[in-house]
């Protein structure tokens, strides 16, 4: 069963080096569905706020919410839904990221531009949360080898995980799949995939949740 015939938009989530671009190019490449990437690495702060996050966090912060918010109203102007539509990304984790690195003041601003765009966002049909533990996330940074990724340190690997978990148990709002992503390799094991969406099939409620044991 094609699982975009149930859920037209679906949101892969998780913090960085939970495998979530992976999932989701996996999802639209076994479907046809069409992908839409974040491309961090194409914001140009980015790499100075791994310098000095105290300084660059409210630019960094901006370009990511205008060019995530670019991005899902291109998508509301061209018709994508005919084959499903697969994201790596939402622009209701921007403000994850902005309670946790901005001041109050950048924050009250932040707020401000973000209440304006909010509205113009579709809803997810179906958003894929990977819960993954910080020595796992962390060991992936490492392993990615992107020069800048390399200054993040555990400490605030850890606060997004605890961020991006508080936020998907307790206030995300529209369905939503949590998944134990502690003992999924996507890239080594051929079956996990198939497993995934065995268990997407399933779903039948707002908020489910899912521990795989992979043999």
């Amino acid at each position: 069963m094609n699982i975009f015939d149930k859920y037209p938009y679906i949101v892969v989530e998780g913090p960085i080096g939970s495998g979530k671009s992976t999932l989701a190019k996996l999802l639209s490449n076994k479907f046809g569905a069409n992908m839409f990437s974040e491309k961090a690495d194409r914001n140009p702060f980015l790499p100075k706020f791994y310098e000095d996050m105290k300084h660059y966090a409210l630019s960094t912060q901006l370009f990511f919410l205008f060019q995530r918010a670019e991005q899902i109203n291109e998508l509301n102007q061209q018709d994508f839904f005919r084959n499903g539509i697969i994201a790596d990304f939402f622009l209701q984790k921007d403000p994850i990221f902005a309670n946790l690195n901005l001041d109050n003041e950048e924050l009250k601003l932040y707020t401000q531009i973000y209440n304006y765009l909010h509205p113009k966002t579709p809803t997810p049909d179906l958003v894929i949360y990977l819960q993954t533990p910080v020595d796992l996330l962390r060991k992936r940074v490492e392993n990615r080898k992107i020069p800048y990724e390399q200054k993040i340190s555990t400490e605030y690997l850890e606060k997004i995980a605890e961020s991006y978990s508080n936020y998907f148990h307790n206030n995300h709002q529209s369905r939503v799949l949590i998944i134990n992503n502690e003992n999924i390799d996507l890239l080594e094991d051929k079956s996990a995939l198939n497993i995934l969406i065995e268990r997407i099939n399933q779903i039948n409620s707002t908020r489910e949740f899912f521990n795989p044991i992979l043999m």
